[in-house]
Parts: structure tokens; C-alpha cells; sequence
């Protein structure tokens, strides 16, 4: 593991309950770190984005999340956890929702994220993040959930309310990075 994530995770491995928001987008921010440093987690799905294990911690889990062009999350919450995530490849969009009195979901705005950008989302905020770009561009995203998340709620555009959604996690196999 690179030296940067090396110190990152012994940071955040201090915390035994969940992380504030406020930490992981500071310790993000002062992360130095490029694809060739997290290349070996790096595994792209062929019909959706993959989240990729890189480490556990106490009250955390830290992800490298891989897109090709295309990919796109469901319109989803984080239901109790705390994430910042950066960009480290590619260039990503984010749209937030908000919710009407009814239950229903309406886009409120889209930031453009290029390498460096972090977006840091709790709880209750709901998003979601795409890779826009012309084919053969991949986005690489580093994301940091505490308390690690693995089943949010999903929206959709056209149906009030939500439903529970599993995101499923691939470990880390040696040899299978890009």
C-alpha cells in the first residue's frame, strides 16, 4: 500500500465510532495520491460500476469505486453513514435530489468533478454520481463510508418513496488491477 494511504488509514483507524463528515472531506482534501498509488484495486464492472475493497477499518470502510463511461449509480441515500469521496480519474458528475412533500425525488442541481474534486454526503442526502465521458474514459473514485454501507435506499424519478438496495463489495484479488 502506498505511503499516503498507509498514513490515511492510521488517522482515521483512531476513530472507534463513526466519523464525522467534517474529517473525511479534511482527510481527503490533504491526500496526495494518483491512479498508479491504487491502480492494483482498480476492477471495472461490465454492466455497472464496481466498488473495489482497499481497507477496513474500526468505524470506517475505504472503497475505490471504478466507472467506465456510461456507469452510472441508482439515485440513492448513505441511510447512516457518513461519505467523502475523491475523485482521483476521470471526470464525474454528481446530481443532488430533494424530495417533494410527497415522497417524490427531483434533480436540484449537477457538478461537474474532476481529479481532485471530493463530495462529502450524509445520512439522509440524496445523489447520485455518473461517468459522462466519451467512451474508453474511465472514472476512478477513492470513497470513504463511515459506518460502512451496504445497503442504501434507492429512488426513482417517477414513484414516491424508496426501497432498500444492496451495493455488494469486490475484495481485492491479486493481480486483477489495471
Amino acid at each position: 500500500m502506498c505511503p499516503a494511504l498507509t498514513r490515511l488509514f492510521a488517522e482515521l483507524d483512531r476513530h472507534d465510532a463513526q466519523i464525522p463528515l467534517e474529517v473525511l472531506h479534511d482527510s481527503l482534501e490533504r491526500l496526495e495520491i494518483a491512479l498508479d498509488d491504487v491502480r492494483r484495486y482498480a476492477q471495472f464492472g461490465p454492466e455497472r460500476y464496481q466498488r473495489n475493497l482497499v481497507h477496513t477499518g474500526p468505524a470506517y470502510e475505504a472503497l475505490l469505486l471504478c466507472w467506465r463511461a456510461g456507469q452510472r449509480s441508482p439515485i440513492h441515500d448513505h441511510r447512516g453513514s457518513a461519505c467523502a469521496f475523491r475523485v482521483i480519474e476521470g471526470t464525474g458528475a454528481e446530481t443532488r435530489f430533494d424530495r417533494t412533500d410527497d415522497g417524490l425525488v427531483y434533480a436540484v442541481g449537477t457538478e461537474s468533478m474532476t481529479p481532485g474534486t471530493i463530495c462529502a454526503t450524509f445520512d439522509a442526502d440524496v445523489h447520485q454520481v455518473s461517468n459522462l465521458q466519451p467512451a474508453g474514459a474511465p472514472l476512478v473514485t477513492l470513497h470513504i463510508y463511515s459506518p460502512a454501507l451496504r445497503i442504501c435506499n434507492v429512488y426513482s424519478l417517477i414513484d414516491a418513496g424508496s426501497q432498500e438496495w444492496y451495493d455488494p463489495v469486490v475484495e481485492f484479488a491479486e493481480g486483477s488491477g489495471i
